[in-house]
């Protein structure tokens, strides 16, 4: 994958342990940034989600969790975690969350749950001295 200034400036703006809307940038440019740093690039289309539950399945899909994933907020902060952490040294993550649910079954206090598990996971590894960037859209 062949890298650009622009890419590798992607990240440069963004403060290493965020969680925040997508906005002006692409998944395509976050992903190559996130390969020009050495970091985990973890992608989930949330599109056809309808429920709670859609949503941590696709996550865990997506981001190829275990199978004895919980399927519940506290297993996806686990995952997103601690067994990465006992895995060794993690070079930083860029996350994207795109097209988050946003209607009666996926309500607004289960999109701010969700985004508290990233928020608390980028707090995790701030405090390991690991960029953890959270990029997110809402369908």
């Amino acid at each position: 994958m062949e890298t650009t200034p622009e890419t590798n400036q992607s990240l440069k703006g963004v403060r290493p342990n965020i969680v925040q809307s997508i906005r002006a940038f692409r998944v395509h440019d976050l992903q190559e940034a996130a390969h020009a740093a050495g970091h985990h690039f973890l992608y989930a289309n949330l599109a056809t989600a309808q429920s709670k539950q859609d949503v941590l399945d696709l996550i865990a899909q997506q981001f190829t969790f275990p199978a004895h994933f919980g399927k519940n907020f506290d297993a996806l902060y686990d995952c997103m975690t601690d067994p990465l952490h006992k895995s060794g040294p993690q070079p930083g993550f860029v996350v994207v969350l795109e097209q988050i649910p946003a209607h009666a079954k996926f309500d607004k206090e289960a999109r701010e749950q969700l985004l508290d598990i990233f928020r608390d996971a980028a707090d995790y590894w701030g405090d390991r001295k690991v960029p953890f960037r959270c990029f997110y859209s809402f369908l």
